[in-house]
């Protein structure tokens, strides 16, 4: 029987959680790392000493590698119809997975890939006329912050349980996909998420869930995960096979595009995230696997921006 706890008992476990050794201890950081055929990935975090996690949509497993040697195995199995994982996020030895039209959120030693909690974040019930898909998740103050891409809420999962937020203010549910990837400040009084299908991008206040647009000067649709890193934000254009790249105002209010990021290994790049200069990309490549070249899946590297 799988264990419920809250994140409370999840953090004061924290403490006692040391991770396991890389995968490898050498290695000249290969450009494109192997995932396994058919895996369908999404999410990609990045942990010290550069272990990567990176999960499955359809199955929820989760792949663990190291950046440094490319090398890597299935960590925690998945369960087809039960699990899913779409954004993945890591912070003081736990794994945080944002579980898509399940309407759940996954919490993960990332030690031993046991699971510590599996809380219910969407308002049951879940069908057709109610649907759901949680995306992607920051850690930020004590909580974890999950996006629904169909319904205008933000989902905290902290100490008192799971807190549903509305999301007012700027933003405007449309049909297709909305909330998407999220990031926080450093001081966590901060959220920034992107409303892909009309690409605008918001601040968020963690706790009333009121948004505000920042003005980039142009939209980015398609725009998938985020990256923050100091006052560059980093945005993931999926099907537009690049990675925008804008400079923010001091007061989160604004943005200046500063560069187009592209590579020849990006096909359907949906997350990302840093290891020192390098970033990697999950490319989902979303298309029917009908021949056995696409059924084949990598994470591609490629660096900041210049000067960022």
């Amino acid at each position: 029987m799988i264990r419920r706890i809250t994140l409370l008992t999840v953090w004061t476990a924290v403490a006692a959680i040391m991770l396991a050794a890389p995968l490898g201890a050498s290695g000249g950081f290969p450009e494109r790392i192997s995932l396994p055929d058919r895996f369908r990935p999404e999410g990609i975090a990045i942990g010290p000493q550069g272990t990567f996690y990176v999960g499955s949509i359809p199955t929820g497993a989760i792949y663990r590698g190291n950046l440094r040697t490319g090398e890597g195995s299935t960590f925690i199995p998945g369960i087809e119809g039960v699990r899913a994982a779409i954004g993945v996020e890591y912070d003081h030895g736990l794994l945080f997975v944002a579980g898509g039209g399940t309407g759940k959120g996954f919490v993960y030693s990332a030690r031993s890939g046991d699971l510590l909690a599996e809380p219910q974040l969407a308002v049951l019930p879940i069908d057709d006329a109610n649907p759901t898909f949680v995306n992607d998740v920051a850690v930020a103050r004590g909580g974890a912050y999950f996006t629904d891409s169909r319904r205008p809420f933000l989902y905290r999962f902290g100490p008192g349980g799971v807190e549903r937020i509305p999301l007012t203010g700027d933003i405007v549910y449309q049909a297709g996909n909305n909330a998407n990837g999220i990031e926080a400040t450093p001081d966590g009084k901060t959220l920034i998420i992107v409303q892909s299908n009309v690409g605008k991008v918001f601040t968020v206040d963690p706790s009333s869930g009121e948004t505000e647009e920042i003005a980039l000067g142009q939209t980015v649709v398609n725009g998938d995960g985020l990256l923050l890193d100091g006052k560059n934000l980093y945005v993931v254009q999926n099907r537009d096979n690049k990675v925008a790249v804008f400079r923010l105002s001091p007061s989160l209010d604004s943005g200046t595009l500063t560069v187009n990021l592209t590579d020849p290994d990006f096909d359907v790049p949906t997350t990302i995230d840093e290891f020192g200069r390098r970033l990697y990309a999950v490319n989902a490549r979303f298309r029917p696997m009908t021949e056995p070249q696409e059924t084949v899946f990598w994470l591609a590297q490629f660096r900041k921006a210049s000067g960022h």
